[in-house]
């Protein structure tokens, strides 16, 4: 079961298709614009301020630079930063290049131990992000000198649907691919109590990162999820595959 927000999933479930696995789609995240647009256009609108702009997901990536291109597009000084390898990927599409990019496992971590964003003492830099979400890279770049803002330009909520009416029992599911704590948590508050009971807790995760991973086990799930080896399509479907070897 892939949880992707449905506009993101494609990539990943033909990979699973590829590698002979069958790819059911649920998506526990939807993304809407943020009830409050005003604070990021601000940021867009004094963009030739800004020395480096960091996108930290390719939602960022499509909501910021329609938001950008709608007034005045990108200053060509302006560097650009990807945390995750679909970000990259992103950036690349949209605006043919990008200046920094975080190695594997394609986390905030990675992306911090690059040298470009060692030495930003005085520098100005924009995070496009959804709104809330960690706070390490902001908090890092201003130890470091840096002037940090946020450019909030989505929001992720929960998909107003009931587990039980599109995946009735029984559910026939080897494995579950989570990609963010948001979506885990939605993933289970979409549930009924019985089905959490019954079966949903007892299934196998696929988790992106450590963070999710220990989120599962917080909320109960019985077996120790497998965690990708890095943030990307292609190392959540390398733990199916060894999952699926087992």
């Amino acid at each position: 079961m892939v949880t992707r927000p449905a506009r993101q999933a494609a990539h990943l479930c033909e990979l699973i298709s590829a590698a002979g696995g069958i790819p059911i789609t649920l998506p526990v995240l939807a993304v809407e614009d943020p009830e409050d647009l005003v604070p990021a256009l601000a940021i867009v609108q004094r963009l030739r301020e800004f020395d480096i702009a960091v996108f930290v997901s390719a939602n960022a990536v499509t909501k910021g630079l329609a938001l950008v291109h709608h007034h005045g597009g990108l200053p060509a000084r302006l560097q650009l930063a990807a945390v995750g390898q679909r970000t990259a990927e992103a950036l690349l599409g949209q605006c043919g290049r990008i200046d920094i990019q975080a190695p594997p496992p394609y986390n905030s971590e990675a992306l911090l131990s690059m040298a470009e964003l060692h030495a930003v003492a005085d520098k100005r830099i924009v995070i496009f992000r959804g709104v809330g979400g960690r706070e390490l890279l902001a908090e890092t770049l201003r130890q470091r000198g840096a002037h940090v803002d946020y450019a909030e330009v989505y929001r992720r909520v929960r998909p107003d649907v009931r587990l039980a009416a599109v995946l009735p029992p029984p559910a026939n599911i080897d494995l579950i691919i989570i990609t963010s704590q948001d979506g885990l948590h939605n993933l289970v508050e979409m549930a009924e109590k019985d089905q959490r009971r019954e079966w949903l807790l007892n299934t196998q995760l696929v988790a992106i990162s450590p963070r999710v991973a220990q989120l599962a086990d917080e909320l109960g799930f019985r077996h120790p999820p497998l965690t990708a080896a890095q943030a990307s399509d292609e190392a959540l479907v390398a733990a199916c595959r060894a999952y699926s070897t087992t």
